[in-house]
């Protein structure tokens, strides 16, 4: 059972810092999205990559590699086309005009496709993000490797850079992930929330680390843990 979250705020918010997929945008993985759009299944390797026996630049190769399988050059714009439908989470646009109105920075730290995550923070007019990604060659096709920025259970470090250059106190910081992956966003002293995990193994990880969890698709949702 999910852990039933009480309204009070966790913290003075200062800082709110999302994970993307499956959190500011309806989609469970940007790169699952492109995996959606050329046919392939990655699901063995992502399985792979949570219990970490393969790293995050391995598995960026790998999924390049299967979409390449199908498709060979892939374009940029093959890239866009194929998020073409994915939507904002519920509630995302009023929650970070919300957070931003009430002089709160707000933030995305992501291990998905940047040339996505951007066209997201760009919507949100968010203060700063940071994404992994792709290499394109000099005719803007796709290449083999990808750019690793961050890893996927290595969010924690990207924060605290990020706090220590907009002179933020850890305390007032809350993160908002949605899988187990993302629980290295709870940095010491701040703050986390668990919103709707899709997987068991995340709403068990969320349980296990204690942290107030969310369950549905309405970003809105967490607003009053925010004390927004």
């Amino acid at each position: 059972m999910a852990r039933e979250v009480k309204a009070q705020a966790l913290t003075k918010t200062t800082c709110v810092v999302f994970d993307c997929d499956g959190v500011l945008v309806d989609a469970v993985s940007s790169w699952r999205t492109l995996h959606d759009h050329f046919g392939t299944d990655n699901s063995e390797n992502l399985q792979r990559f949570i219990q970490g026996e393969i790293s995050d630049v391995e598995f960026m190769r790998l999924d390049i590699a299967k979409w390449k399988s199908i498709e060979d050059p892939i374009h940029r714009d093959d890239l866009f086309r194929a998020y073409a439908g994915v939507q904002l989470m519920a509630g995302a646009r009023e929650l970070v005009q919300l957070l931003q109105d009430a002089g709160i920075f707000v933030a995305i730290v992501s291990a998905g496709v940047d040339l996505f995550v951007a066209s997201i923070a760009a919507m949100l007019k968010v203060d700063d993000w940071i994404a992994n990604g792709f290499e394109f060659n000099d005719d803007d096709t796709l290449g083999d490797e990808g750019v690793c920025r961050l890893h996927a259970t290595g969010k924690g470090e990207i924060i605290e850079k990020l706090l220590r250059m907009n002179d933020l106190d850890p305390s007032g910081c809350v993160s908002v992930g949605d899988s187990e992956m993302d629980l290295s966003m709870l940095i010491d002293g701040g703050h986390f929330i668990g919103f709707n995990p899709t997987r068991d193994s995340s709403k068990g990880a969320f349980e296990d680390a204690g942290v107030p969890i969310v369950i549905g698709k309405n970003l809105m949702d967490i607003a009053p843990l925010l004390g927004v």
